[in-house]
């Protein structure tokens, strides 16, 4: 006695069951996340390394390369990535997805601690965190007040509206974008302190030792027990002004005696505009694992009780990830349920009784809401991958009902009882069921079992489509069987004859068994064919989406203002403002860029503009919004600019490393020239020309030895006179609450004139010397930045692909004679999207191949048989061809979305074949048929059923194939590839899979009868 069996003498069992699983599932569909993609970054340790005041190339030969050295020797480390910037190294060090976040942390600070012996005294205090934080911001946000000024306004936000978000559960991190930082700047006269003779960092170290506080010391007074402080601070910033500072040798002077006294601001370093407005930004970043709807409903409901608290205070969101998420969310769901419901309908169209398509339709929910508790159980989300595997299911879910059931309705119409029907026909089916489920299960397993970043992808959707088939086998083997006894009813109608198109069909099957040798000729001639149309698709990562929102991010030439990069934000927004469909245009300037999964410090000569959209309804789609953002910007000189978000699909990065800075240089203009030659990219950039101006001081050891002058006294004399001490150093005045640093450097003129600073006074054993007497000041040019990979220099050539596919780009790439004439040690890696896409193509590739192997073993198992499996993958072939051409006609690619539709394919097609061949094989053991007259048979009534699921899929991939509401590039391809594979399979395979199963069982018995003549001749 099976469990079907079982089932129907047992039935509240079964019964109670499923309620206790939907209810599971009612209730992890309830916690379960809202996100748009699994979290894909790999595991990542960021270590950052300060020396304030030190070049990138000295950084690079005294820092970077001793813990880079002691980081690559760490177990499972895939990539080390380096920027190296004025007086900071961040390094980004990248392990294989197998590798525990913890253990990586704990042994990259071992590594690092390692070598801190040997790193410059100056280095800070090394910092070694791991990446726990999304990669993107999910929401951007602009505040204008009109009660605050700027500096207060930027206050409000770093100090209320930073405490409030960093409340909410699930925010990771907060960010101000633009806003200036309020401080006390003491401006020192030249010659008032050459009269004295002291120097700008006399004043600041005295400042420091009086401006302070110190606690220490007991009392006894009055029988009881006090702390001694010592408080040596002013209270505002106008007693500054009056305090003496102590010179030392005896003298001591009030301070407004050498410099003037301000509370201002500091210097601007970020800017942000809305629609050409002052505002102050700042972006919300997710902590890994939360929901981004709930992050963002909690974001949003903190800023609606500030705003309300303040009415003068204007909000308005910018942009993010989180409309985008859910839009997905709602559509995938809304999909889900038209393809729910048109797979329904066409299980009522063929049947023509209510009763048996509730008992089909039965299966969907019962199968989707345990998958919910699993996946809940799992620690999954709903996002893209794991809603679509559910979506390409829905036509399966229901799949082995059909067959239950359509086996059930014939043996009614035989004239059997309901009960009897249901438990001789499941009984009869059971293998097939059991088969179709387990190939589609051995299919779907391996991809989620994929490595890297392949593996990041597909373990969500792996997972989530193998629980819910096994679900429908739960409930067609359990519940199916019970619904049908209980309500189908005992009409006993007499076999119908077959039909006109049955009747076609079985001439058709007959023809091609007479003619096998054509008929597998053919079939052959298809599949090469289908193999022929491979290279003419093109190849790609993850198709571009349509989101609500781009970014045009420009660069200046290093060493502009923060002013220039003002002026050409304008341009910028001036330029735009004609596009259609832009509803704000959100501009920052200096703020932070993510990259390499870390965030490089922002410089005023960059910045990007937010470009808002309107509703999808009521503009053209992104791609030609940005094409239209693209010929507008060519009207905007004094910049090179990149357009996009930064997410999979839109730009090609390639990355060329060497040791040989010059030759590394040289290759990267080439190959940036020569993909200017092509004329089919856009916004072409590199690293390769990042170079600023430096006024360079070259002491004169042989007069500062005389003078007893060091190299350190004037790097410290110098830096303090223009920018100040080091945060650290300054002297610090106490607000109520926060406090402010009192930064002590000559005027803002000073550093524009050249001689003020060769006459910048140095203190020596003989009193103060002019700098350009120890000394000479001349102008070059040094590196900005310095980037690195994997312990080696490395240049960045980006490039946007404007609706190009990768795969197309990268060929074109590797083509030109700049890649392939490569000096010796130069290195060109792919890296971002190619990588990717090479990673991709090789899981996807084993997967596939594992598939089918799992398969094949799954197949051999049930049907105790080596032959008939090979039958059964004969059908895969002849889906691919239909797959190929409907992504031609379409203009799909060959991407993330489509492979899935190729592998989905695999199982699907096994599944219709099981049905012919285990039908066959049954009516010759049990029937006693020719082989003939069983595969006709088999044919006859297996035909039916095999159309019956093929459309039932068809009609639940139909509306994510359409592309209906939200937006659906990641979904479509794979509709697209499944529909044009199901319809030639189903086509093919009912004509072709008979004419295998002639030649495979032929092979079989000539086998047998070769063993059999051997025995014979033994005995």
């Amino acid at each position: 006695m099976n469990l079907a069996t079982w089932s129907i003498r047992n039935p509240i069992p079964a019964v109670l069951l499923f309620l206790l699983l939907s209810l599971a599932g009612l209730r992890g569909f309830q916690q379960l996340s809202i996100q748009s993609l699994p979290d894909l970054d790999l595991p990542g340790i960021i270590i950052k390394l300060s020396q304030p005041g030190a070049a990138p190339a000295q950084l690079e030969t005294e820092v970077a390369r001793k813990v880079e050295d002691s980081i690559a020797t760490l177990s499972g480390i895939k990539h080390i990535r380096t920027s190296i910037t004025d007086g900071l190294v961040q390094i980004s060090a990248e392990f294989v997805l197998e590798k525990k976040l913890s253990d990586a942390l704990i042994e990259t600070k071992d590594a690092v601690d390692r070598v801190r012996s040997d790193l410059p005294t100056s280095v800070q205090q090394p910092s070694v965190s791991a990446v726990t934080v999304g990669g993107a911001p999910i929401l951007t946000y602009a505040i204008a007040s009109s009660r605050l000024d700027e500096e207060a306004l930027s206050w409000w936000v770093d100090d209320t509206v930073g405490k409030t978000l960093a409340g909410v559960a699930g925010v990771g991190r907060f960010e101000r974008l633009g806003g200036v930082q309020r401080e006390i700047q003491v401006e020192v006269d030249p010659v008032r302190l050459t009269s004295l003779g002291v120097t700008a960092t006399d004043v600041s170290r005295a400042l420091k030792q009086v401006q302070q506080e110190s606690s220490g010391g007991r009392g006894n007074l009055g029988l009881a027990e006090q702390s001694l402080r010592t408080q040596a601070t002013v209270r505002q910033a106008s007693e500054l002004a009056a305090l003496p500072v102590v010179l030392g040798n005896g003298r001591d002077v009030r301070l407004d005696q050498v410099a003037t006294v301000r509370d201002t601001v500091a210097e601007r370093t970020q800017l942000a505009l809305l629609d050409g407005k002052p505002v102050i930004g700042f972006q919300v970043y997710r902590a890994k694992g939360y929901d981004e709807s709930r992050v963002a409903e909690g974001v949003r409901q903190a800023l609606q009780r500030l705003q309300q608290a303040d009415p003068s205070l204007s909000v308005t969101l910018i942009s993010g990830s989180v409309s985008y998420a859910l839009e997905q969310y709602h559509g995938s769901m809304t999909m889900l349920y038209e393809g729910a419901a048109l797979a329904v309908l066409v299980v009522w169209w063929f049947l023509r009784d209510w009763r048996a398509t509730l008992v089909s339709a039965s299966a969907l929910p019962l199968s989707i809401l345990p998958t919910f508790a699993a996946m809940y159980w799992l620690d999954f989300s709903l996002n893209m991958l794991t809603l679509l595997a559910l979506a390409i299911v829905v036509g399966i879910l229901v799949d082995d009902a059909i067959v239950e059931i359509e086996n059930i309705a014939r043996h009614v119409r035989m004239g059997k009882s309901v009960r009897q029907a249901a438990a001789e026909a499941v009984d009869e089916i059971a293998l097939a069921v059991i088969a179709t489920t387990l190939a589609l299960v051995a299919v779907f397993t391996p991809t989620a079992l994929m490595n890297g970043i392949s593996g990041l992808f597909f373990k969500q959707f792996g997972w989530t489509a193998v629980v819910a088939v096994l679900a429908s086998l739960l409930v067609a083997r359990l519940l199916t069987p019970v619904l049908a006894v209980f309500l189908l009813t005992d009409r006993h109608h007499p076999e119908t004859s077959d039909g006109g198109l049955m009747r076609v069909y079985l001439q058709a099957v007959r023809w091609t068994l007479a003619r096998r040798r054509t008929t597998l000729a053919l079939a052959t001639l298809f599949f090469i064919a289908s193999c022929a149309l491979l290279p003419l698709l093109p190849a790609s990562f993850v198709p571009a989406a349509d989101r609500d929102h781009t970014l045009v991010r420009f660069e200046l030439p290093p060493g502009s203002a923060i002013a220039d990069a003002g002026r050409v934000a304008e341009a910028v927004r001036v330029a735009l403002q004609p596009v259609a469909g832009i509803s704000h245009l959100f501009t920052a300037i200096g703020s932070s860029q993510p990259g390499n999964g870390m965030l490089r410090a922002g410089e005023v000569r960059e910045g990007s503009v937010t470009l808002t959209l309107n509703e999808r309804e009521q503009r053209p789609p992104q791609g030609v919004i940005e094409q239209a953002v693209r010929q507008a910007l060519r009207q905007v000189a004094g910049a090179r600019f990149s357009l996009g978000v930064g997410g999979p699909g839109e730009k090609m990065s390639l990355i060329l490393s060497s040791d040989n800075v010059s030759a590394l240089k040289a290759s990267a203009q080439a190959l940036e020239r020569e993909l200017r030659g092509l004329g089919t990219f856009s916004n072409i950039t590199s690293t390769a020309s990042l170079e600023r101006p430096e006024i360079v001081i070259r002491p004169d050891w042989q007069r500062a030895a005389e003078l007893g002058v060091s190299a350190e006294l004037i790097g410290e004399t110098v830096r303090i006179a223009t920018i100040g001490d080091f945060e650290a150093q300054l002297a610090k005045l106490n607000l109520d609450n926060r406090q402010l640093g009192i930064r002590v450097r000559m005027a803002d003129a000073a550093r524009r004139d050249l001689q003020v600073l060769a006459n910048l006074r140095i203190k020596s054993g003989n009193g103060l010397v002019p700098l350009a007497s120890v000394a000479e000041l001349t102008l070059a040019s040094g590196s900005a930045q310095v980037d690195r990979f994997d312990r080696r220099r490395y240049v960045t050539v980006n490039a946007d692909l404007g609706g190009l596919s990768l795969g197309k780009a990268l060929a074109d790439a590797k083509a030109l004679p700049a890649v392939k004439a490569m000096p010796p040690g130069v290195k060109l890696i792919s890296t971002g999207d190619a990588e990717m896409m090479e990673e991709m193509a090789g899981g996807f590739g084993f997967a596939m191949l594992t598939g089918l192997l799992c398969v094949f073993c799954v197949l051999v198992l049930l049907f105790k048989d080596f032959f008939q499996p090979l039958t059964i993958l004969s059908a895969i072939p002849l889906s691919m061809g239909g797959a190929f051409i409907a992504l031609l006609v379409t203009g799909g690619e060959l991407n993330i979305s489509s492979m899935i539709g190729l592998i989905m394919l695999m199982g699907i097609v096994t599944k219709n074949s099981i049905l012919l061949v285990e039908y066959a094989l049954a009516a010759r053991r049990e029937q006693g048929l020719s082989r003939h007259a069983a595969l006709l048979d088999a044919c006859r009534k297996r035909a039916r059923p095999i159309i019956m699921t093929t459309v039932a899929m068809i009609a639940g991939m139909l509306p994510i194939a359409l592309g209906l509401g939200a937006d659906a590039s990641f979904r479509q391809p794979m509709a697209i590839a499944v529909i044009g594979g199901l319809l030639s399979s189903t086509l093919l395979s009912l004509l072709v899979v008979p004419v295998v199963f002639t030649y495979v069982d032929g092979l079989q018995r000539l086998m047998l009868r070769g063993k059999q003549h051997e025995t014979v001749a033994a005995t």
